[in-house]
């Protein structure tokens, strides 16, 4: 029945999310590292040499976890875990169950072709992160509040606090702030997540190397994770700077859309600025995209066992 994929995939997906919570909290404060330290339009290099201006140290994401823990706490390490909660019950289980219906509609024979798990993922993706921005966005805004100055500090208590919130301060249009990007990456992130782990899954299945189990499932959703972050990463910078900016007094926000926050990441800090917090996204990435598809494939069985 259609309504399995959905509970399958939501209850895999919430497992999956609160578990690597810490690990994504780290990604978007790296992330934001360096945003709004190097004016728009001048180069890195050219503020390294002023005397005026000297840029501040990176961290790493062994240091920017220590960071939190000295700063906020163990707890601190969970801020926003509510709205992953949210983000996880909207947007996962809306891209997990669409996916699903979608490729045993489509099968051709016993194998779908990897052609059209692409299409279904990015389907499905993009379906999924339309549903769930105003939780993405709750999660982005309540993970970030700890790096900013105490006097800015938004002080979410929960994601239902954050979301009526920015409906009363600043529209209900902002709950789809940086939807455009968020869209974009969850259709890149489905498409080779899910169809990376089927694809990889069946060949090996096709090929007798090993048998379906815990450790096909391991290896398969280790490179769906790896190929979900590096084809995921660059889009997922712009999508957490325009989720976190705040609107400047005169009225203007720092970035007018998804495009001009790419061209004034690339000029201020360089290119290699859209892979900040690659390490930490694969960190992230991998861990859950295992715990995934390992709790999604005992959600299946269990779920067949019952009916």
């Amino acid at each position: 029945m259609g309504w399995k994929a959905f509970v399958e995939g939501g209850a895999a997906s919430i497992v999956a999310g609160c578990s690597t919570h810490p690990l994504d909290l780290i990604k978007v404060r790296m992330q934001l590292q360096g945003e709004g330290e190097v004016p728009a339009g001048m180069k890195p290099s050219a503020h390294a040499a002023s005397e005026k201006f000297k840029m501040p140290a990176r961290l790493g994401p062994f240091a920017m976890g220590a960071r939190i823990v000295q700063q906020e706490g163990v707890f601190g390490l969970f801020s926003g875990v509510s709205a992953t909660l949210l983000r996880q019950a909207t947007y996962s289980t809306t891209r997990m169950g669409l996916y699903e219906i979608m490729k045993t509609k489509w099968q051709e024979g016993n194998r779908l072709p990897l052609r059209k798990k692409i299409l279904a993922g990015l389907i499905a993706g993009g379906t999924g992160a339309a549903v769930g921005n105003p939780a993405d966005m709750a999660m982005v805004r309540m993970q970030a509040d700890g790096r900013l100055p105490v006097e800015t500090r938004r002080h979410y208590k929960s994601v239902a606090d954050a979301i009526l919130r920015t409906t009363r301060d600043e529209g209900l249009g902002a709950l789809w702030r940086g939807s455009s990007p968020t869209i974009v990456r969850a259709m890149l992130v489905t498409a080779s997540q899910l169809a990376t782990y089927d694809h990889v899954k069946e060949d090996i299945l096709h090929h007798h190397w090993l048998h379906d189990g815990l450790l096909l499932h391991v290896i398969a959703s280790s490179v769906a994770g790896i190929a979900a972050s590096v084809t995921s990463n660059p889009v997922d910078v712009v999508k957490t700077r325009l989720m976190n900016m705040q609107v400047r007094p005169n009225g203007v926000p720092p970035y007018s859309g998804p495009l001009d926050c790419a061209m004034k990441t690339i000029r201020s800090e360089g290119p290699l600025a859209l892979y900040k917090g690659l390490i930490p996204t694969m960190c992230r990435q991998g861990p859950f995209t295992v715990v995934l598809f390992v709790s999604l494939e005992k959600m299946r069985k269990l779920l067949r066992d019952t009916s």
